[in-house]
């Protein structure tokens, strides 16, 4: 039997911004209810070595540091449901959510936190080497090619910015682009071509993705020409996907002011076009998606919800 159940503070979304946004709900007495969706812990469950989250000095896992962020929250009064969200409907207050169970939340107050998905190729060899080799993060993974070379595909801003980064670390980086041309921003362009570390592979694309099985590691790509239809290997030590994201935002995104990009517009800080409801982490941030700026933006989301509660409960009072 499907249920109801009403709460002042409904998260959807459990990644570092749900589950940040869920610990100041929580010890704001507002009793939240945070839905955990289909993938628990979000990208961070698909990460291992983390070395860039403040406060820990040796390197942390990230299902680890996920599981530890439930417990907390957890732990000072949130209810954590294990149901993925089909529908939401903000033409009503309170808002109303339908889940997968069939089980309906009620929310006066609502945070989005269901964060993106790195685009992938889609090459089985790529998903058996993901978090050995293959990442969609340099920022993230960078610091461990230090001395190494490495691979970037794409040919925007994020193939482009991250090419730049990595070569802070890695000896030598090799740009792969599909076309004889890079979509980058101009300024960004020039950049890279006067980097004397990074040389572009024009009209090729990956087909596979090469490496070892014990230890699982990338030893370099396989590529094909897209003009002339040759096959070629290249060595590398790491392989960075940059071919964009995709936000979470398809339940809302009809119902809420939202970026060209896709992602959901916030203003000034995490609220939204509709009051009452806010956006935090990776579904509104197409800039840095970092684990503690999402963290950041969910205790932002958290404080907003209560000060909105808060002031229509004023409000209310002050009517009767």
């Amino acid at each position: 039997m499907s249920k109801s159940t009403h709460a002042r503070v409904v998260i959807v979304g459990s990644g570092p911004a749900g589950y940040t946004a869920a610990i100041y709900a929580a010890r704001a007495m507002l009793e939240p209810v945070l839905i955990q969706g289909i993938q628990p812990g979000g990208q961070l469950t698909i990460t291992t070595d983390v070395e860039n989250y403040p406060g820990f000095a040796d390197v942390i896992q990230g299902p680890w540091l996920m599981e530890q962020m439930q417990k907390q929250a957890e732990h000072v009064g949130t209810k954590i449901v294990t149901d993925h969200v089909v529908k939401i409907d903000l033409a009503h207050r309170p808002f109303r959510l339908t889940c997968d169970s069939g089980d309906i939340y009620l929310a006066d107050t609502l945070i989005l936190a269901t964060g993106a998905q790195a685009r992938w190729l889609g090459l089985p060899s790529e998903q058996k080497f993901k978090g050995y080799g293959v990442s969609a993060c340099a920022t993230c993974d960078g610091f461990f090619y230090r001395g190494k070379e490495v691979v970037v595909i794409g040919g925007g801003n994020t193939a482009v910015e991250e090419s730049l980064f990595l070569t802070k670390f890695a000896s030598k980086v090799t740009l792969v682009h599909r076309r004889d041309a890079l979509r980058a921003e101009k300024i960004l362009q020039e950049r890279l071509f006067k980097n004397p570390k990074i040389g572009v592979v024009w009209n090729s694309m990956v087909v596979g993705i090469l490496g070892t099985d014990n230890p699982l590691k990338v030893t370099g790509v396989g590529l094909k020409n897209v003009k002339t239809g040759e096959f070629s290997e290249l060595a590398a030590d790491g392989v960075f996907v940059a071919i964009g994201h995709n936000p979470a935002s398809e339940l809302v995104a009809v119902q809420l002011d939202m970026k060209p990009s896709g992602y959901i517009a916030t203003t000034p800080s995490t609220a939204t076009s509709m009051p009452g409801v806010f956006a935090a982490g990776d579904v509104t941030d197409d800039v840095y998606r970092q684990a503690v700026t999402a963290a950041g933006q969910g205790c932002i989301a958290a404080l907003e919800a209560e000060r909105f509660l808060a002031a229509h409960a004023e409000q209310r009072a002050a009517a009767e």
